[in-house]
């Protein structure tokens, strides 16, 4: 079937939000490259690459109203009407659009995000090997960077992980391959569990991690529980995430700007003591552990 691809070009500043925007507006993915002949060396462990003008690429279903949306990006983005181009496509691999985009990344002193195939030369690094497939998820965006550096520097060894909003099932093998003793992946989306799977396999996960809707594993009690997902949808799960969560357990949660993680938190605050807030442009981790 037929695909429409949305470019954008805009200011790096602005490359995070409108991501975002794109995302929550039904893009299947959301790539970032460089829109102009800016070299960007290899960027410091756990850093985002970012160049001054980005070329932005989201792949959308051909039924979506193009006239709709680039109202919604003038409106809502200030998006000019002229960097806005969208075209007609053919089916393809899409995923492959990712590999020949990025390369290797690390996130933390030891672990790495990596498509099949690129080299890390890295002695003690533990390497997530990742496919995005259709579902949101490959450790550009700074929500998922921050939720890397911060297992990177708290390997869950031993623990029950859940890990709310799966998406490509980046975090799942994450926290899997720094130890966890289990990890349920848990995603509304259907393309989001597949890509899961796909990716688990890819990493030679045959065990102790489990793809799941939300219904089907209400009943798990884990020491760590992530969810990066967004602000609204963490505010409504604040009992169900702090009822899995075991207590003495930690809970880290992202896709929330700096504007709304007050508001998060207060949602929280009866039964977890928060750390200080992780900023990184508009986006904030929050990490706490249940009394």
């Amino acid at each position: 079937m037929p695909w429409l691809e949305v470019s954008i070009e805009t200011d790096g500043s602005a490359a995070e939000s409108l991501s975002e925007f794109l995302n929550e507006a039904g893009a299947l993915s959301v790539t970032a490259t460089d829109a102009g002949d800016e070299p960007l060396l290899e960027p410091a462990p756990g850093e985002t690459p970012l160049w001054q003008r980005v070329r932005i690429t989201a792949l959308m279903d051909a039924g979506t109203d193009c006239a709709a949306l680039c109202a919604e990006l003038q409106a809502a983005c200030s998006v000019p009407a002229q960097d806005i181009t969208i075209e007609t496509l053919d089916d393809r691999d899409w995923s492959s659009t990712w590999r020949e985009s990025f390369g290797a990344m690390r996130f933390g002193d030891r672990l790495w995000v990596a498509p099949a195939g690129d080299a890390v030369d890295a002695a003690d690094a533990v390497i997530v090997r990742l496919d995005p497939g259709l579902a949101f998820g490959t450790g550009t965006h700074a929500t998922t960077a921050l939720c890397l550096e911060w297992l990177d520097a708290h390997p869950p060894v031993n623990e029950v992980v859940i890990d709310y909003g799966c998406g490509s099932g980046i975090l799942a093998i994450a926290a899997h391959k720094l130890g966890a003793a289990s990890v349920v992946a848990i995603d509304i989306d259907p393309q989001a569990l597949q890509a899961t799977r796909d990716n688990a396999l890819r990493n030679g996960i045959e065990s102790g991690l489990t793809v799941s809707m939300p219904e089907e594993n209400a009943d798990v009690q884990a020491g760590l529980v992530i969810a990066n997902i967004l602000a609204n949808p963490l505010v409504e799960l604040a009992g169900r995430l702090t009822g899995q969560l075991l207590a003495g357990g930690h809970i880290i949660m992202t896709g929330v700007m700096v504007e709304q993680a007050e508001r998060v938190m207060a949602a929280y605050r009866d039964v977890i003591e928060f750390d200080a807030p992780v900023v990184r442009d508009e986006w904030v981790l929050l990490a706490g552990k249940k009394q």
